[in-house]
């Protein structure tokens, strides 16, 4: 598939948003930044997912991470479709850009193009993808979701706390894991590290193998 994925760099387009014009490197600076896209405006599930972004962007803001929005119509049309999104959300401002997109062009670039869904004229439009993209503005992890399935914005905040632990930590995010659960230990960490590296300690689970592998701590 075109455009971006996990490990590559977000090119640094200049986009024209609800907030002004800017380059994304400009908007990313050195936060992480979720970047995501939707089918259209006034649609249905995007206007609950706007919403439910809105009412959680201060979570994100919390954990240092900024939003950045996509749709394929222009700007006229998303300041419109934002009072809706904001009477839908009971409230909640949408204090995030919004990029316009009525060429079509970003979203190819993005690796943000639906292969199924056309437009009434048959124009591509764009899937309901997200992006996690981290302070060194390459992206750490990405959604692709049909226009007939709405994300879970738990899991999106799931998913940022893992990385964000992981980028700190050298460890990773068993299957299951919430905030506050233990984590695993990476690896390439020998157990003489890991006693350096995690003083509260670690446990080894006790394996067929015998290779001593899976090991929990908590930080």
């Amino acid at each position: 598939m075109p455009g971006i994925t996990i490990g590559d760099t977000v090119p640094n387009l200049e986009v024209e948003t609800t907030q002004g014009r800017f380059k994304l490197h400009d908007y990313f600076a050195d936060s992480w930044t979720i970047l995501f896209s939707h089918p259209g405006d006034f649609t249905p599930v995007c206007t609950t997912e706007l919403g439910m972004m809105a009412a959680y962007a201060d979570e994100f803001s919390k954990r240092g991470v900024k939003l950045l929005g996509l749709s394929c119509d222009d700007i006229a049309s998303h300041n419109e479709w934002i009072k809706d999104v904001e009477a839908y959300s009971g409230g909640h401002k949408v204090k995030y850009p919004i990029i316009a997109d009525p060429n079509r062009e970003i979203i190819k670039q993005l690796n943000m193009v639906d292969p199924d869904e056309k437009g009434p004229n048959g124009q591509q439009l764009p899937s309901r993808a997200l992006h996690i993209v981290g302070p060194n503005k390459m992206v750490k992890l990405s959604f692709l979701y049909p226009a007939s399935t709405g994300r879970n914005m738990d899991e999106v905040l799931r998913v940022v706390d893992s990385l964000q632990k992981a980028a700190k930590h050298k460890v990773a995010t068993p299957v299951n894991w919430k905030p506050n659960e233990k984590v695993v230990i990476s690896p390439s960490v020998n157990n003489d590290q890991a006693k350096e590296m995690f003083p509260q300690g670690f446990e080894t689970t006790d394996l067929p193998s015998k290779k001593g592998y899976l090991r929990f701590t908590q930080v």
